[in-house]
């Protein structure tokens, strides 16, 4: 079984966010980057395939600099056999990181992509599905159970008030949710063999951006609790605030 895993590098949910001077990013000195949380999931299921196929290749594909090779060396050690770097800027499209990734699958051996559902910084939940119809593949997203049959996949993915099950033939590609499974940490031995692994480099440019990213905001200062007084003579200036300020009622 060959199964590729598209990962990324994002900012650690419990870091600081600064805007960059210019506005149009944010400022990196002491901003801690970690593997994106839904791809942690996307890994983990192609590791327990991998492991009980007994056989095949696993490989970790990310879009970045060179500092996307500590996002790498993370999957690595969870137990990837490779991966690679494909060594190019992204943009704020996703479909230009989506042709980027589709340009370098379409020839190799592939029987699954792997894919978290989204990135937690942009949140834009693109780039798996564009990559399967670049690719003519089927997608399923949101998957949060995984089962293979006489043959054929299972997968149960949410939707909206339940869950729906779909059945697929490979290749195919697969985004993960958050329920799939429970992600193992790097062992130290696996961090240690993960520096012996191959990490291949190829040099793709900048991902084509057909969207301009004009300028980003901190959102507003939350305001202070307010208070309207005490017992039952309260309810009434509450009930009037809830319907002419909050306009909730």
């Amino acid at each position: 079984m060959n199964i590729t895993v598209c990962v990324r590098r994002v900012p650690d949910t419990e870091t600081r966010i600064k805007i960059a001077p210019d506005g149009k990013g944010i400022d990196p000195t002491g901003v801690k980057f970690v593997l994106n949380p839904y791809d942690e999931f996307a890994v983990e299921e192609a590791l327990r395939l991998k492991e009980q196929a007994g056989q095949g290749t696993l490989t970790a594909v990310t879009l970045g600099g060179e500092a996307a090779k500590e996002t790498l060396r993370t999957v690595l050690a969870m137990g990837a056999d490779q991966a690679v770097l494909l060594k190019g800027e992204p943009s704020f499209d996703g479909l230009g990181t989506a042709e980027i990734l589709a340009e370098y699958l379409k020839d190799r051996p592939l029987d699954l992509v792997f894919f978290g559902k989204q990135a937690i910084d942009d949140d834009n939940m693109q780039v798996p599905a564009m990559v399967a119809e670049l690719l003519e593949l089927p997608c399923v997203t949101v998957v949060v159970e995984l089962q293979r049959k006489d043959g054929v996949w299972h997968a149960k993915r949410e939707v909206e008030g339940g869950h729906e099950i779909v059945e697929f033939t490979t290749p195919a590609v697969i985004a993960a949710q958050k329920g799939l499974n429970e992600p193992r940490y790097p062992s130290l031995k696996g961090i240690m063999a993960a520096k012996k692994k191959p990490l291949e480099e190829v040099e793709v440019g900048t991902a084509e951006s057909r969207v301009v990213l004009e300028r980003l905001t901190p959102p507003p200062e939350r305001k202070g609790p307010v208070f309207i007084g005490e017992g039952p003579e309260a309810v009434s200036e509450l009930v009037r605030r809830l319907r002419e300020e909050a306009k909730v009622l």
